[in-house]
């Protein structure tokens, strides 16, 4: 049953400050992400303004780069099962749950969030005419978890456009208004009313996790209130995202850079000095910078003259390049994507570069459609809708690799291997499954009119037709 007002109250702020423990630690991660993390430590306080600006300038934000190249191979086209009784690749009806939310722009987010921090959620939850679908950053919601580890306990939302907070649990949704004194219950609870597999009730919030790790929950687990005692939070402490391993080398590569700017800016061209004398007008300094022959009428002797020679910037842009490199291999990203050096390199080429990151993706494939599937089985628990055991997500397939080479490999699997060339249209890159579905429904139409034509052929040439047993009917 529901929890009381005061019950809920109290669980609601014990969650809010786990989720307050958090956020700061998810914050820094988002900094980073975002480029707009702290600047150098060796700038100090009282530092020249152009030095300031020349640190923030400087900051070349290679973990966005890392993240855009994992999410960009991440998009789900579709969800299919096996008939039992045709054995034919069959839509689950709850894709259209999927469509009805525009999860096909928004998986986009999810993903991104999922791969930056190391955990994203999705909240499932009664609507009209299909359930809600809402992907949810960490940053903005908290879920505690018991001993099972695909469910959460309890889970709190924060809604910055609502304007409320929302609690999850196994029943109910509690929402509350955030005042100055603690929260405050807004109305009754209200049902969700979803369940798993096993038909025993489930809190509607579902993890997606970058890389699995089996120590994580150990590692991770915060301190808790009595309340929440025995429970471990889904997030912060040890994060498994791509934004964590790189902060050090992005300072690495911003003190570099800011190194760089400054040497550019001092001492990056020949300065010329004198000992001896000071120009007494503005216009004399002027003349003297521009003049290629100095003369000095008074005193010629105690006047010296030089120059010091220009820094030379190899240095720092090749200790930059190998900080790129190394973040590069750190992240499994293809270097090219990083230094930006790409020069004629054929397909086969192209796709060994990218063998790394092609490895990487398949591994967040597997991980994330297993959640995809957790949160279309709540999904279909809304719907009255049972989700196939053998039901599993379709990937678009964004590997660098030739067309006409997969479509000549596909041609030789159908005509050297027998292996029938419907089976094969989904491995066609680009190929939806609503493209798929049109192509089996044309097919079905071509075949039907190939049999319609070639009967009427048979009867004009006074042939027999094959489906007319002769025997049949009087011959008398």
């Amino acid at each position: 049953m529901p929890l009381d007002a005061a019950a809920a109250v109290a669980r609601a702020n014990e969650l809010r400050d786990l989720h307050h423990s958090e956020r700061t630690e998810l914050d820094v991660l988002r900094r980073y992400w975002t480029g707009k993390q702290r600047l150098p430590a060796i700038i100090p306080a009282d530092a020249p303004a152009e030095v300031r600006e020349m640190a923030r300038i400087a900051r070349v934000n290679v973990i966005d780069i890392v993240v855009q190249a994992l999410t960009q191979a991440l998009f789900v086209d579709g969800i299919r099962a096996r008939d039992e009784e045709t054995g034919d690749d069959v839509t689950v009806p709850v894709w259209q749950a999927w469509l009805g939310n525009r999860m096909n722009k928004r998986q986009a987010g999810l993903h991104r969030a999922t791969v930056a921090y190391g955990t994203a959620y999705t909240v499932v939850t009664p609507g009209e005419p299909v359930p809600v679908i809402r992907p949810v950053s960490p940053r903005q919601l908290t879920a505690v978890y018991g001993a099972d580890p695909d469910w959460p306990v309890m889970a709190l939302e924060k809604r910055p456009t609502a304007g409320d907070w929302r609690m999850y649990d196994a029943e109910s949704v509690y929402v509350f208004y955030a005042g100055e004194r603690g929260f405050e219950l807004l109305g009754e609870p209200l049902l969700h009313g979803v369940t798993d597999r096993t038909g025993a009730p489930v809190c509607p919030v579902i993890r997606y996790r970058d890389a699995e790790d089996l120590d994580l929950e150990d590692e991770a687990e915060p301190e808790v209130s009595a309340g929440l005692a025995g429970f471990a939070s889904s997030q912060t402490r040890v994060v498994a995202g791509q934004v964590a391993p790189l902060m050090s080398l992005q300072d690495q590569i911003n003190l570099t850079s800011f190194s760089l700017k400054a040497a550019e800016w001092y001492s990056a061209f020949r300065q010329r000095w004198i000992v001896g004398w000071t120009p007494e007008k503005a216009d004399q300094r002027m003349r003297a910078a521009a003049s290629q022959l100095w003369t000095f009428d008074e005193m010629p002797d105690d006047v010296q003259l030089g120059e010091f020679n220009e820094t030379t910037l190899d240095g720092f842009l090749k200790s930059r390049e190998a900080a790129l490199k190394y973040a590069a291999t750190l992240s499994q990203t293809p270097v090219h994507e990083l230094v930006g050096e790409l020069v004629n390199l054929s397909a086969e080429a192209l796709a060994a570069a990218e063998a790394g990151r092609d490895r990487k993706v398949d591994e967040r494939k597997t991980g994330l459609g297993e959640s995809h599937e957790q949160t279309f089985e709540a999904v279909g628990s809304l719907m009255g809708i049972d989700i196939p055991d053998d039901a599993q997500m379709v990937w678009r397939d964004t590997s660098a690799r030739a067309f006409g080479a997969i479509v000549d490999g596909l041609g030789k699997l159908a005509q050297m291997l027998g292996v029938p060339q419907q089976e094969l249209w989904d491995r066609i890159p680009g190929a939806t499954q609503q493209d798929i579905r049109r192509w089996k429904a044309a097919a079905a139409q071509g075949d039907a009119l190939a049999q319609l034509t070639g009967m009427l052929d048979r009867q004009a040439v006074g042939g027999p037709d094959p489906e007319v047993d002769p025997d049949d009917g009087d011959n008398g």
